[in-house]
């Protein structure tokens, strides 16, 4: 009888733990009810509305008061819509718990997925705001970046368009527009901020987005001018 008293004792201790396991893990549940951006996202947390900004990652503006929209900016805030609006995702915090905004920074899970990664892997982001002591996972990012780099998707695919303090400004006649009086001549002549001439075919994976300051009917005429394709193009 004491030996059945004390298994039955010994059971409740371990539910009790597994009781305590599974509150733990589920103390940072919130629900999504709205994407302000591609890294930013209202959520239901704690019994009230946290607005979160994506630990370390980045993405191309869409909503900024003072910026045009960038490339892959609609594509990342799209995808962050589809794969978050309305589910139920886990936050992990790091040491700081909020900006100077007042947002919860947060590594945002769902399922069994990371998100800023999933965003990362699909050039939707660049890593960025690497500040101590918020950096978990950085090398981890670092890793999956120079993946989709070499792969050249999403934001990579434009030449030079990331750049160390955010993405290259396009203003609003660069993209998915043409100069109508180019006639027939369709190669796009651009000069970066770097000074670099580099001339965009319409195989250009950065065509649509390239501000064209110089219009040339073929190659030959632009090598000519000074300018070479782009890197991924060569």
């Amino acid at each position: 009888m004491k030996q059945k008293i004390i298994l039955f004792c010994t059971f409740l201790l371990v539910l009790n733990i597994l009781a305590s396991c599974s509150t733990n893990n589920d103390g940072n549940l919130a629900v999504v009810t709205k994407v302000v951006d591609g890294d930013t996202i209202d959520v239901t947390f704690d019994n009230k509305e946290e607005r979160v900004r994506l630990l370390l990652v980045d993405t191309p503006e869409t909503k900024h008061p003072t910026k045009p929209v960038q490339p892959f900016g609609p594509e990342a805030y799209q995808f962050t819509k589809q794969t978050l609006e309305g589910k139920k995702v886990r936050l992990e915090l790091d040491v700081s718990e909020r900006d100077k905004y007042g947002r919860l920074l947060a590594y945002v899970w769902i399922d069994d997925k990371m998100f800023n990664e999933m965003l990362l892997e699909k050039g939707l982001a660049r890593v960025a705001y690497v500040f101590a002591p918020n950096t978990k996972y950085v090398d981890r990012f670092y890793e999956i970046q120079k993946k989709a780099q070499k792969e050249g998707v999403g934001i990579w695919s434009i030449e030079n368009y990331v750049q160390e303090d955010g993405f290259q400004s396009f203003n609003e006649n660069s993209v998915n527009t043409k100069d109508e009086n180019n006639g027939d001549c369709l190669i796009k002549g651009n000069i970066n901020s770097k000074g670099e001439k580099i001339y965009h075919t319409i195989d250009s994976p950065s065509y649509e987005q390239t501000k064209a300051e110089r219009w040339f009917c073929t190659e030959e005429e632009a090598k000519a001018a000074g300018f070479r394709p782009p890197k991924n193009m060569r």
